[in-house]
This record gives structure tokens, sequence and C-alpha cells, in this order.
């Protein structure tokens, strides 16, 4: 047996059955392997941040890490962007990634570099194998180091020859650590807060916002009168009728300054305090008052879900139902943020999954979607545009038999647009609507928060309608049938019935 063959033999018996690979000479033996050992699913990205995409993806749905295969370090340089926002999400990832022979590195080649370096900014846990003897043992401690609380990324470097030389062994499954739990007096500090009377805001983030934490809180709200928000940007929440609605912290300073103004204990259930996106002239950083106390109930690594339950138990809160919703009719007329959210709403399939990368034109999806079947929202969490192809990608390998809905900014999109012929190649269930406002307006709205004067050479770096890009051929090209869009009439017929067909469909939304 070979290092690549106890590589494979070792992730299958922890649990990692799923890679997301584009790989190169250094990972041919791998790819050999995958002929030998039945059992892993390898799906292929035309790029590599659409494998590391994908796998943050699948392991926010599947609820397990994907592993992902990636050439040498300008391969991993590839991905980096959708590692950073998987270690933003919290997602499990085991990143094995190929780099020169042992023998060879000293004679630098072309495509010699850091990979260690490069990694570690992305990683939570880094080795790089010495022999073909160690690389079992050393991916089962990637795949723990992948699966401790809250989820991280691993990488393990492979050098060719760890993979091709004989000696290979397979390695036991490590066992997972339990998250920890939160200490009884944690719980009573918060619940004499709660108790206080004074305005009382509980942030909740990562497995706070699964529909049972979600009911949790909902009582402690009832009980108490407390507020709760989630984060602007979350990995994964439980959403649509029946399910207690949360709001999020808006993205604009000035919004979300207004949001939390008035609070006076800000309790953080396995979210960080909030902080804007970047630094803007005269604006403070921190989005929450100064004289606001912080308080953390459960730390990300934490069991905030078990915090949340112990907490509303220690206020006495009663079970209160969710809030009603009627589901809306679609809207008609010319396409807006506020339209296309009331026909979303109205025709969302049930346990759907919405891959969320609107950007601009999607502020008001989030607040207008309450009302939709129930579905799981998923966002871009480190901020590095590009994911949502991907990420929608890896969500429908980790959550088959559930409709993916990508709300997706056209700018974004081109930096991953590969994802599409995955998505025609794995006939996966997914629906792409496209925003085409043929401009990356996030960044004219980022020209005038920092006071920017631009003129005309700016404005036309942002513009992306010289020439204008075709995306129904665009999609074509890739094996995705599509169709443009104008109307509300028309996006209504186009998207409810690519959700009663299988496989990819995309739509192409003027806005």
């Amino acid at each position: 047996m070979n290092g690549a063959e106890s590589l494979v033999r070792t992730l299958l018996a922890s649990g990692v059955d799923t890679c997301f690979a584009n790989p190169g000479t250094s990972e041919m033996h791998f790819v050999a392997a995958l002929d030998r050992i039945p059992g892993m699913r390898c799906v292929l990205g035309l790029f590599e941040g659409v494998a590391t995409g994908a796998a943050d993806g699948y392991a926010r749905m599947a609820g397990k890490p994907a592993a992902t295969l990636l050439h040498c370090g300008p391969g991993l340089a590839n991905g980096l962007a959708n590692l950073h926002n998987a270690r933003r999400a919290h997602s499990p990832v085991v990143n094995c990634v190929g780099d020169q022979a042992t023998h060879h590195r000293p004679l630098d080649a072309p495509l010699t570099a850091d990979t260690e370096g490069w990694a570690r900014g992305a990683s939570a846990w880094v080795r790089t194998a010495r022999r073909a003897s160690e690389v079992g043992a050393d991916a089962a401690v990637a795949v723990q180091a992948a699966r401790t609380s809250p989820g991280q990324v691993a990488t393990l470097i492979l050098p060719s020859d760890t993979c091709w030389d004989e000696g290979g062994e397979v390695a036991a499954p490590l066992p997972v650590p339990v998250a920890p739990e939160v200490a009884p007096d944690v719980i009573e500090t918060a619940r004499r807060l709660l108790l206080s009377g004074g305005q009382v805001l509980l942030l909740l983030g990562g497995p706070a916002l699964t529909e049972r934490a979600l009911a949790d809180a909902g009582r402690i709200v009832a009980a108490t009168g407390a507020r709760m928000l989630a984060p602007g940007n979350n990995a994964r929440v439980a959403r649509g009728r029946g399910r207690f609605p949360i709001e999020r912290v808006p993205y604009p300073v000035d919004a979300a300054i207004r949001a939390l103004a008035g609070v006076r204990h800000l309790i953080l259930v396995g979210a960080r305090a909030p902080v804007g996106f970047f630094a803007y002239p005269g604006k403070p950083g921190r989005l929450y008052p100064a004289d606001a106390d912080v308080h953390v109930l459960a730390r990300p690594e934490q069991d905030a879900a078990g915090a949340l339950a112990l907490l509303a138990e220690a206020v006495a809160a009663p079970k209160v139902a969710a809030p009603e919703y009627r589901r809306p009719e679609p809207a008609r007329g010319p396409v807006s943020s506020d339209a296309f959210a009331q026909s979303l709403a109205a025709l969302l399939p049930e346990q759907a999954v919405v891959v969320d990368e609107s950007i601009s034109f999607g502020r008001a999806l989030f607040s207008g979607t309450h009302g939709a079947a129930p579905h799981d929202w998923l966002q871009l969490c480190g901020g590095a545009i590009g994911e949502g192809l991907p990420l929608a990608t890896g969500a429908a390998i980790g959550a088959p038999g559930r409709r993916v809905v990508t709300l997706q900014a056209d700018g974004s999109a081109l930096y991953t647009v590969q994802a599409l012929w995955t998505q025609a190649r794995e006939r996966l269930d997914v629906t792409t609507v496209i925003f085409d406002n043929r401009r990356y307006a996030i960044l004219q709205h980022e020209l005038a928060a920092v006071g920017a004067n631009p003129g005309r050479t700016a404005l036309d770096m942002l513009d992306l309608g010289n020439p204008e890009i075709d995306w129904v051929r665009v999609a074509e090209g890739f094996g995705v049938p599509a169709a443009r869009a104008e109307t509300m009439e028309r996006f209504n017929d186009l998207f409810a019935a690519s959700c009663a067909c299988p496989g990819p469909f995309l739509i192409d939304l003027a806005t």
C-alpha cells in the first residue's frame, strides 16, 4: 500500500467520503487511488476556489467535513479566498495539498513555494507529511482537527513521494472532542442580567441559529423583554414559517449603530461582538454603544445551543409559538429588491437551501422572506466575494433532495463562474438567480462611505457593462440551461419551473 492509498482509506474510515478536487501532477497517485478504493465521491472543480468554496457549502449542510485536493503552492493560493471564508464560517474542511517531492524540493523547481506559510493564514491546523508510513496517521489527526468545535480548516501538505512510496498504513479514526459546556455561574449571570430590567440584547451566532436554539431564544425574549439579533453574516440560519424569525446587524455602519442604540448589556451567544466591515473616516469601528457591557454566554467553540436551553429554563420561560406569517402572493411588475423578496417568499420550495451572495441588491431579501416555506439561509462569512456559486454547489451535494437557490450578484459571480460547469456535470438541483446590474454596485456605495470623490476613471473601474456580459450564453456554455427575466412575472414563471425540474438552471434577472 502506498501513502496515497492509506490517505484515502483513512479518510473513509474517519467518515470523510466526499472530495472536491482540482489536482495536478503531484496528486496523481491520490487520483489513481480513487480508482482502486471504492467509497470516495470525487467532485471536479475547474478552479481551486470552486473546490474550496464547495467544501465549505458541503460542510455547512452535511455537518461533517469534506476533503479538498489542490495542487502545490500556487494551487493552494488559488483556493485561499474561499478557505478564508470557510474559516470564518467555522466549516470543517480537510484541505489536502500536494507539494514537491522531498528530494526534489531543494532544486527549487518553478512551482516550489512556501506552501505551509500560505496555508497557515486560512487554517487552524497545518502539517506536512514526512514519509508514506505517516500519511494515514497524519490524515486521522487532520480529520480530528477539522471536526474540533466549532469546525476548522485543517491543511495536510503531501509531498508527492509520500504518496507514491510504499509503506502506507491506514490509521483508525480519532475521537472528536465534544463542544465544551457553559459553566452554571455563566448561566446565572445571564439570568440576572435578563431579569434586571435593563436593555439586553442577545447576539446569536453559529449553532445558536438552528431551529431549536432560535425557539429557546424566542422563549427568553418573550419572557424577559430582551431583544435578539444575528450577526450580519452567518454560516446557516434556520428560517421560514413555523420558526422564530431573527433580524441581522445591518451592514452599513450608520444603520448598525441605530439598530444597536440603547443596548446596555450585550450577551454574546456563539458570536463575536459586532464591528464594522471596514474602517470609515469619522465613524466608530465597534457598532455597539461605548457604554454597553459585553458578556459572553457561550464562546464560538462552546455549546451555544445547550446554553440557550439552560438559560430559557433559568428564566422560567414558558413555551411560546413562533409568530405567524402568511405566505404572500408573487409580486408583479418592475423588478426591485422588495418585489423580488415577495416573490421569493411566495415561491420558495419547502426545505430549500438559500445561498445569499446578493450584495447590494439583497438588502431587503432577508427581512422580506420570514414568511417563506421553512428553509436554511447560507451567507458569505469571510467577505471574500466569489463564493456564492461554489457554496451552492457544495450545499447541493451535502443536502441531496433539497433545492438550492443561489442569490448571486453579477460581479462576484465572475470570480468563480466555473462552478456552473460542476453543477451541470453533477446534475445538481441548483437554481441560480443572477442580479444583473452590470456594475460593482457595492463598491459605488463604498466610494461614498469613505468620502472619495471619484472621477471618470474610478467609475469606469466599477462598470461591468462595456462590454455587456451575456449570462444566458455564459451559463449555456457551461452546460446549464438559462433564460433572462426583465419583469417579475417572467421571473415568477422561470423560478417556479426551475424548482419543479431536476438539475441546474440560471435566471439572468435584469436589475
